[in-house]
C-alpha cells in the first residue's frame, strides 16, 4: 500500500497523532478511535495491522499488552516527496514573516 493511500484515511491519521506522543496500547488507541470516530475494536484493529502491515507503526508484547509505537521511515519518505512542493509555501511564508516585521 502506498503511504498516501495509508494516510488518507482519517482514523490512521488520528492514531498516528496517538502514537507520535508516544507508545500506547491497543486498548487505548481502541478507546480513543472507537469514541471518535464511532468504530469498533475489530475496525480499529484492523487499522493498527495496515499500520504495522506498511511500515508506520511497530507493535511489541508486553504480557497480554500489545504496545504500538510510529516508525518515522514511511514519514520522512511522505516529507521527501513533499519537499517538491516547498517552495510554493515557503515563499509565501517568508513575504508573511516580512510583512508581519514591518507591522502591518
Amino acid at each position: 500500500m502506498h503511504a498516501f493511500d495509508v494516510l488518507g484515511d482519517p482514523a490512521r491519521r488520528r492514531i498516528l497523532e496517538l502514537l507520535a506522543g508516544g507508545e500506547r496500547s491497543s486498548g487505548e488507541v481502541v478507546e480513543v478511535i472507537s469514541e471518535e470516530f464511532g468504530i469498533g475494536q475489530p475496525a480499529v484493529s484492523m487499522q493498527l495491522k495496515v499500520l504495522r502491515e506498511s511500515g508506520f507503526a511497530q507493535v511489541r508484547a508486553e504480557g497480554r499488552r500489545r504496545l504500538y509505537v510510529i516508525d518515522c521511515a514511511p514519514l520522512a519518505q511522505v516529507d521527501a516527496w513533499l519537499g517538491g512542493f516547498r517552495h510554493f509555501w515557503d515563499q509565501r511564508l517568508d513575504a508573511l514573516e516580512t510583512e508581519l516585521r514591518r507591522g502591518r
